[in-house]
């Protein structure tokens, strides 16, 4: 890796990688852009912890492995939510606590990894992964309206025990709806599309957070027949975005625009200014082509509305009553459907890990934030403006499985610095990175940490 190491120490194990060797990029690759197959199995929604076991192992091959300034909060994060399994009641809570826990550790092997490996997932290559796994988004969305009462059978669902298939959150995983559609509801609202995610409002999550780099890969992909294509797929995409009703993506979207436009206007980029509102004109004349007006009127006076205030509230009172380490886990509210602790990331932390665990995990991506404010190439401002936008619908939008993920490759993309092609890995200004490299001499520069796993560091 460019100015930073070159060679394993002399005398190093066999099978120990050279700093300079590639770390492959098949394991990130696979876990997006593999998608499709994941959610056929059954397993989409644990694929991050195999591939994260994956990347551990050729980590740990490295002579020393960097990580981003501010990693210590996101650490200390990890423990104190750790600590709340001891405040679990039952033994089957520990399941779901297992499942979310492991999402957070397979969320920070994929920060470290991606930090790490500058050669192989440069930014153009990330961004055109990102972009995959969002046109595979909008293709699952685009079913949903085809097939609105679809519904398939997983091979894991063929083979799990009744027990388990019994479970109502294991049977959404491996039994797949179309849609997110409730035909008793007092509202007449049509279905939503949720595929091929579990829950409409993660699809809107994934949605919001992915244009961003789907923005970033059309500007690398100027000039060629791609471009035109995956124009005219953003244009289309605005369709099955607008039926989804998800009044937090469009909310996200708004914050995107606005402040992507305040950073091009501070660095006097008219020609990015002009592209994001031809982008944002283009969604207005689908909205307005689309009836779906009236539809979001009704959701907006709908019960649902009323409900989440509802959890927001008992969500306060309840960790009033164990503030330090929550309760390990969602609860049940009084009066209302869903579990105290949904409906968004920051209070599901807050009620299951407590006030400490909710500042740091939120802290961890403010930092980042702030951090990667001086990010003025186009990768960067992307990954910053997602970083933002990502922590405000962390307060009405659950991460895991999904969000999670990107908010980590926002932050190893925003903090790494610019790298773009293979031959091409600098060190940003707000990275520190030292390696010892006896061929080549030691290299430093400003803003991250090397944590030695094999040799010295």
């Amino acid at each position: 890796m460019a100015g930073v190491a070159a060679h394993a120490p002399a005398g190093a194990p066999p099978g120990l990688l050279r700093a300079g060797d590639r770390l492959p990029s098949w394991p990130f690759t696979l876990a997006f852009a593999g998608f499709p197959l994941w959610w056929f199995l059954g397993i989409v929604d644990f694929i991050w912890i195999p591939m994260a076991v994956v990347m551990v192992l050729y980590l740990v091959r490295t002579r020393a492995t960097l990580t981003p300034r501010g990693t210590g909060v996101w650490l200390l994060f990890l423990v104190w939510a750790g600590c709340s399994v001891i405040q679990l009641t039952a033994a089957g809570q520990l399941l779901v606590f297992g499942y979310r826990y492991a999402i957070y550790l397979a969320c920070t092997v994929l920060l470290v990894y991606l930090f790490n490996n500058r050669r192989t997932l440069t930014d153009r290559f990330v961004s055109g992964v990102l972009t995959i796994w969002w046109l595979i988004t909008v293709l699952g969305g685009a079913a949903a309206m085809l097939l609105p009462t679809a519904v398939f059978r997983t091979p894991l669902s063929m083979i799990l025990p009744g027990s388990l298939l019994g479970n109502p959150w294991i049977n959404h995983m491996v039994i797949r709806r179309f849609n997110q559609f409730n035909p008793d509801s007092y509202f007449e609202l049509d279905p939503r599309p949720s595929a091929p995610f579990l829950y409409t409002n993660n699809w809107g999550n994934v949605y919001s957070l992915l244009i961003p780099f789907v923005l970033i890969h059309l500007m690398h992909i100027r000039g060629t027949k791609r471009f035109w294509l995956l124009s005219a797929a953003l244009v289309l995409s605005a369709v099955p975005a607008i039926v989804t009703l998800n009044r937090g993506m469009f909310i996200g979207l708004g914050i995107a625009a606005v402040y992507a436009a305040f950073r091009f206007a501070l660095l006097r980029d008219l020609r990015a200014i002009l592209a994001l509102a031809t982008v944002a004109a283009i969604g207005v004349g689908v909205w307005t082509l689309l009836p779906t007006e009236d539809s979001l009127a009704a959701r907006t006076e709908s019960r649902s509305t009323v409900d989440r205030a509802t959890l927001y509230v008992q969500a306060v009172e309840a960790v009033r009553d164990s503030p330090i380490l929550g309760y390990g886990r969602t609860i049940e509210g009084e009066d209302i459907r869903d579990p105290v602790g949904t409906q968004g990331q920051f209070w599901m932390v807050l009620v299951s890990h407590g006030v400490g665990a909710t500042v740091l995990f939120m802290g961890w991506f403010l930092l980042a934030f702030v951090l990667s404010l001086r990010r003025r190439d186009p990768c960067g401002l992307a990954a910053n403006t997602v970083l933002l936008v990502g922590t405000i619908e962390f307060t009405y939008y659950g991460a895991i499985p999904y969000g999670l993920p990107i908010m980590m490759i926002a932050a190893a993309l925003a903090l790494r610095g610019p790298v773009n092609a293979p031959e091409d890995a600098p060190v940003d200004a707000g990275v520190d990175a030292r390696i010892d490299a006896p061929a080549t001499g030691a290299r430093s520069a400003a803003g991250s940490r090397a944590v030695g796993t094999k040799g010295e560091a």
